[in-house]
């Protein structure tokens, strides 16, 4: 009785409202699409959800074991090239959003980009070439047409661990073309490890953190495992005097879906509450916190008429009761 009172005392210390939600970056990540789009696309997830956060994301791609980044080529989809990057942005800023472009990299047969490791010196500097290139023509982009916020990299970390120096030299490089706001945006079992927060606006996490085994876990049982990532995200929050940014943040409708909630591939059982209770939970133990800016939900297709709906058990919450829950929080001020 003694442990459950001090439990309920330390969640409500933990997760009171203490901080107005008008200053939110309240987003979703916006798949790329294959095809043209236009205003009805990109005005849905405000109307849906009322996101006024788009993160868009440009891709580029690497043959498994090469040192050479391609992008912007002919076979890639419309949304993954600069002519869908820069039209989707001038469409974003017409229905009001603000923006983070976040380059993505896809690694040959999915390989985690975190895994990703050459064997000398060479091959690395010959990567971190195109890699420069890569990110600095975006950058370029982003402050030609006035991106709010821009994303250095996405969960490389091999690439963070072992060349520690060389993203500190491109946040430099990228600071002398582009004049808003910079992340990075760490794993969850990545954050802690990175040595340039200090060099950023927003320290990035994508939250995909272990927490409740259970089949359909409760909000409650998925708060009180949220307690120690929330303890641990402001130590690091308050070290670097920085705020903290869900670049990424989901769970799907699934059956134990907080388990292992990085887990994107298509079997499982479809658990509509599962995932109610696990964004419930999320919202209520971060959303009210000062040292957390917002986030980007993971994630939403641009044909929503097509997308998600009750008898899919993946991230997106587009056509699922999640949407309301989403809505909700959204909309406090």
């Amino acid at each position: 009785m003694k442990n459950s009172l001090l439990l309920h005392v330390l969640i409500l210390i933990l997760t009171t409202s203490i901080h107005s939600q008008s200053n939110k970056i309240n987003g979703v990540s916006f798949v790329s699409p294959p095809k043209v789009i236009g205003s009805t696309e990109i005005a849905q997830p405000n109307q849906l959800v009322h996101a006024n956060y788009l993160s868009l994301m440009p891709y580029g791609f690497i043959p498994e074991g090469s040192t050479n980044l391609k992008y912007n080529t002919e076979w890639q989809w419309w949304g993954e090239k600069t002519e869908g990057a820069i039209t989707m942005i001038e469409l974003a800023k017409k229905e009001g959003y603000k923006i983070m472009l976040k380059p993505h990299v896809w690694i040959k047969h999915g390989t985690f980009t975190g895994h990703h490791t050459y064997s000398n010196s060479k091959e690395w500097e010959a990567f971190e070439v195109s890699y420069s290139k890569y990110i600095l023509d975006f950058t370029r982009l982003a402050e030609k047409h006035q991106v709010e916020l821009f994303c250095i990299g996405t969960e490389w970390g091999k690439f963070v661990e072992e060349r520690p120096l060389y993203w500190k030299r491109l946040i430099k490089e990228v600071r002398k073309v582009y004049s808003g706001k910079l992340t990075y945006a760490a794993n969850w079992d990545e954050y802690s490890k990175v040595p340039f927060w200090k060099e950023l606006d927003y320290i990035g996490v994508d939250a995909y953190f272990p927490l409740a085994q259970e089949k359909t876990p409760t909000a409650a049982q998925v708060k009180y495992a949220l307690l120690e990532p929330l303890h641990q995200l402001r130590i690091i929050s308050t070290s670097n005097n920085k705020p903290i940014l869900f670049t990424e943040f989901g769970y799907r409708s699934i059956d134990f879906t907080t388990k292992k909630p990085w887990e994107s591939g298509r079997e499982g059982v479809v658990n509509l509450q599962g995932q109610i209770n696990a964004y419930e939970a999320f919202f209520e133990c971060f959303w009210q916190q000062e040292f957390i800016a917002g986030g980007f939900i993971w994630k939403w297709f641009a044909n929503h008429s097509n997308a998600g709906g009750e008898s899919n058990n993946g991230f997106t919450p587009q056509n699922k009761p999640v949407e309301r829950v989403i809505k909700n929080w959204y909309s406090l001020k």
